[in-house]
């Protein structure tokens, strides 16, 4: 069966109805084909980022400058990936309190070949040790986008401190509280033993049990927060740092004065179709299963990207008399 995000209001509910639907499954076990193809997801998010991202930037910015981008987008990625290891990965995803999570996971306790993460169906986990570099990846490319907004204003050494200290007190809490959850399985467990239970005492410590799992989750999530490919982790939240951030730091010298026209609309390109490419793993890996539902985010991800960039080309032909390969790829 396909288990669905819950709302608070439904949790309890939701709880008996897996106990009824699903009490002849055995423990829960790894999908091999889920796992293939999370690794291929994974493996396309990087590709979006390094060098997807990287060019895109890049080529938008001044040929003086373009370096400076390359090398802060990398930086981002290896920081980040090593922050993850260290105590991202249990801060976001393991429970603490409804905000932040705690520290049973760090520098990778407890993340062994034979671990497991819940997907979105009972008894259909993937290896957790997969999950963690596919959340690894999400976790590098936001401070990465970040750094568009604020490209050849700032300083190396002032980025090589302001990414981990973005993850650590923004990203890190915020996917714990949109992101986390106890999972199908820990739900369906904990209302078996409900159902099994003899005796009042019995049902009393199960029903306990089980309202401690249904409490187990992030603060936004059990507001009934359903968050598919990052939209309110990466994209709001990357978003907002970057007008904040655009805002402090200000105009670039010269700007209004000087030309300061894209110096390589190839590597833009490039770029572009590069993160287009990753998307796939973004948006079709976010539903953790090779299924109908990762099909029907690949396909969305052919179409939508394809008409945005349709409709802005078309568009800026209309307003300003030709189209552009920047308005294209901008649309896209």
């Amino acid at each position: 069966m396909t288990f669905k995000r819950p709302t608070s209001a439904g949790l309890a509910a939701l709880a008996v109805g897996l106990f009824a639907t699903t009490a002849a499954y055995a423990a829960p076990t790894i999908n091999k084909g889920d796992n293939a193809w999370m690794m291929t997801a994974t493996v396309l998010v990087l590709l979006m980022t390094i060098p997807g991202l990287a060019l895109f930037y890049g080529g938008l910015v001044r040929s003086k400058n373009m370096l400076s981008v390359l090398m802060q987008v990398f930086y981002t990625v290896c920081i980040v990936c090593v922050i993850w290891a260290l105590y991202g990965y249990s801060l976001a995803f393991t429970g603490g309190s409804d905000f932040i999570g705690g520290f049973s996971k760090a520098f990778m306790s407890g993340i062994t070949t034979d671990s497991m993460a819940a997907t979105f169906s009972v008894d259909a986990n993937i290896s957790e040790m997969i999950y963690f570099c596919f959340q690894m990846t999400f976790a590098a490319i936001t401070p990465a986008l970040i750094v568009g907004a604020f490209a050849e204003r700032m300083k190396f050494a002032a980025i090589a401190l302001f990414i981990p200290l973005w993850v650590t007190l923004i990203y890190f809490p915020m996917a714990h509280m949109v992101w986390y959850w106890a999972g199908p399985d820990a739900i369906t467990d904990a209302a078996k033993a409900l159902a099994a239970a003899a005796d009042g005492a019995a049902k009393t410590a199960a029903q306990t049990k089980l309202d401690e799992v249904l409490a187990d989750a992030g603060f936004l999530f059990k507001k009934g927060a359903l968050d598919f490919a990052g939209g309110t982790v990466v994209h709001i939240n990357a978003g907002i740092a970057g007008l904040v951030g655009a805002l402090l730091i200000g105009k670039r010298t010269g700007y209004g004065k000087e030309l300061m026209a894209p110096h390589s609309l190839t590597m833009t390109m490039i770029g572009a179709s590069l993160l287009w490419v990753g998307w796939f793993g973004f948006n079709a890996g976010s539903n953790l299963e090779a299924s109908g539902g990762a099909a029907l985010a690949m396909t969305n991800s052919f179409l939508a990207t394809a008409a945005a960039a349709l409709s802005w080309m078309f568009a800026e032909w209309m307003i300003k008399g030709h189209p552009s390969v920047l308005g294209a790829l901008s649309g896209a």
